[in-house]
């Protein structure tokens, strides 16, 4: 079980490309949260959408799947934010998935001298 823990986490925040992933969508978080506390609009503002478009396609279908319980509940704040934290998790880990098969199976233990 911890290997599999160890993998998994190895997959979705061990490599470079998961990494700047998962940067980016916390910098389009932090901009969305600011511009949502500390920007007055006449209008809606559309910061939340950069969210979306980062996290997309994974976060249609969660909310597809949470549209099925109901309208209310995919509008609700309680779902969409664990939501989108996992839709960008489950990128993460799908874009080591890819950097791994690009590079060719998984990588075996090198020394630091190698």
């Amino acid at each position: 079980m911890h290997a599999r823990l160890t993998s998994l986490a190895r997959l979705t925040f061990g490599d470079l490309a998961s990494r700047i992933y998962l940067a980016l969508v916390a910098a389009a978080a932090l901009f969305v949260a600011v511009d949502t506390l500390f920007v007055h609009h006449e209008d809606a503002s559309m910061a939340g959408i950069w969210l979306f478009l980062l996290t997309a396609p994974t976060i249609f279908a969660l909310m597809a799947l949470g549209s099925l319980f109901g309208e209310g509940v995919v509008e609700s704040a309680a779902f969409l934010y664990p939501a989108l934290v996992v839709a960008a998790l489950v990128q993460a880990w799908a874009l080591g998935l890819f950097v791994r098969l690009l590079r060719g199976g998984p990588q075996a233990a090198r020394p630091h001298g190698a």
